[in-house]
C-alpha cells in the first residue's frame, strides 16, 4: 500500500505551509499529492506549482470538476500538467454537487452517470490524438451543421496512458467507476464498512467490463492526527465531518449524509442534518457520534495508526492518502513523519 496527501482547497490561509507540506512528502517519498477545487482555488493552478517545485512525487486533481470544463479541456490540461511534470500527472474527475454545479457553474446537475461516462470517453479519446469526434445525450463534437471540423491534440502527453480517477461515493457511481476508470477516489471511508460500501461495487464495475481489480487504485483520503488523546483528537475532526454530513448539499441530496446512512448511522446522520440545517453547527458538531470520526480518520499514536492502516490495507486500499492535521506547520510535518514510521511499522511499506 502506498500513501498520498491531500492540500484540500488552496487559498484557506495555510498556502506557504501546504507547499512545505508537499515538498516534505516528497523526500519521505510518498506517492502522489492530490489537489481539490469548489469555488475558489483551482486544482490545475496549484499543480503545476507544486510540480515545479518537488521531484518525484506524482501530482493529482482531486478533483477536476466535471461541470467546470469542456472535457477537451479538460484533455489538454491533462497533457500539459503530465509534460511539465515529467510524466506525473493524475487525473481525477467528479460531477461535484448540486449547488456547486448549477449555482457556480451553471450546469444542470441531471443524470451525472451518464454525464460522467461520456466525459471520460471524450478525455480518453482526445488524449490519444486521435482526431475528436464524438456523438452523444449530453456532448457532440463536432457541432453539426457548423464549421467545425474534427481535430487533434497538438501536444504529446509525457505518458501513452495518464491514470483517470473518478471520485464516487454513490452504489451506481462507484460501479460505473469500476468500470470505467483507473481507480476511485473516496472520501469518509471506514475500513470496517469498506467491502459493503465501495469495493463490492467496484468489483461488480470491473467485472462488467470484463476485469479484476488487479491494478486499480483504490483511494481513500483520511485526515491524519498523532497523539495519545484519541478523544480530544476526534473532537478536531468533528466541524468537518458536520459540515460535510450535515451541510454538504441539500436536505434531499447530501451523498455524504447518505453515506453515514449506509454505515449504520440512520438517526445521527437526520440529526446533524436537521443541527445543521437549521443554522446550528455548533449543535450539528456535537451530535457527531465519536465511533464515526474515529473510523474515518486515523488518530492517536503511531502504533494505533499502523494497525488502522492494516485494516485499511486488508479491506482492498492501495494508496492511502492523508491529510495530515496539526495547528501548525512543525505538527503537520511530524504527522507527515508518523505516516511514514506507522507504514512501516504496519509491514506494509
Amino acid at each position: 500500500m502506498q500513501l498520498g496527501i491531500n492540500l484540500g482547497y488552496w487559498g484557506a490561509g495555510m498556502d506557504a505551509d501546504n507547499l512545505a507540506v508537499a515538498k516534505e512528502a516528497d523526500k519521505l517519498g510518498y506517492a502522489v499529492c492530490w489537489a481539490a477545487e469548489a469555488y475558489g482555488s483551482d486544482a490545475a493552478t496549484v499543480l503545476s506549482w507544486v510540480a515545479a517545485q518537488t521531484e518525484r512525487i506524482d501530482i493529482g486533481s482531486a478533483i477536476f470538476q466535471i461541470p467546470a470544463r469542456q472535457p477537451a479541456m479538460t484533455a489538454m490540461t491533462a497533457a500539459t500538467l503530465d509534460s511539465l511534470s515529467g510524466g506525473r500527472f493524475r487525473l481525477g474527475l467528479g460531477v461535484s454537487g448540486p449547488q456547486v454545479s448549477e449555482g457556480w457553474y451553471g450546469v444542470k446537475f441531471d443524470k451525472p452517470l451518464a454525464r460522467t461516462r461520456e466525459y471520460v470517453e471524450i478525455v480518453r479519446k482526445a488524449m490519444t490524438r486521435e482526431r475528436l469526434s464524438y456523438e452523444g445525450e449530453h456532448w457532440t463534437l463536432p457541432l453539426p451543421d457548423g464549421p467545425g471540423k474534427p481535430l487533434k491534440l497538438t501536444v504529446h502527453p509525457q505518458r501513452e496512458h495518464i491514470p483517470l480517477y473518478v471520485a464516487a461515493i454513490g452504489p451506481k457511481n462507484l460501479e460505473q467507476t469500476g468500470e470505467i476508470a483507473d481507480g476511485a477516489l473516496l472520501i469518509f471511508p471506514s475500513a470496517e464498512h469498506l467491502e459493503e460500501t465501495a469495493i463490492r461495487h467496484l468489483r461488480a464495475g470491473r467485472e462488467k467490463a470484463g476485469k479484476t481489480m488487479d491494478g486499480f487504485d483504490v483511494v481513500p483520503t483520511l485526515p491524519l492526527a498523532v497523539g495519545d488523546d484519541v478523544n480530544g483528537l476526534a473532537d478536531m475532526f468533528r466541524p468537518y465531518t458536520a459540515l460535510y454530513v450535515g451541510g454538504m448539499g441539500s436536505r434531499k441530496q447530501n451523498f455524504y449524509n447518505q453515506l453515514a446512512q449506509r454505515m449504520g448511522y440512520e438517526k445521527e446522520a437526520a440529526e446533524i442534518q436537521d443541527k445543521y440545517l437549521s443554522g446550528d453547527k455548533a449543535g450539528a458538531a456535537a451530535a457527531v457520534p465519536h465511533e464515526l470520526i474515529d473510523s474515518t480518520t486515523l488518530l492517536g499514536p503511531v502504533d494505533r495508526i499502523a494497525e488502522r492502516m492494516q485494516a485499511y490495507a486488508a479491506a482492498g486500499v492501495t494508496t492511502l492518502t492523508l491529510a495530515p492535521a496539526g495547528f501548525t506547520l512543525e505538527e503537520r510535518i511530524a504527522a507527515l513523519r508518523a505516516g511514514t514510521q506507522a507504514l512501516e511499522s504496519a509491514g506494509l511499506a
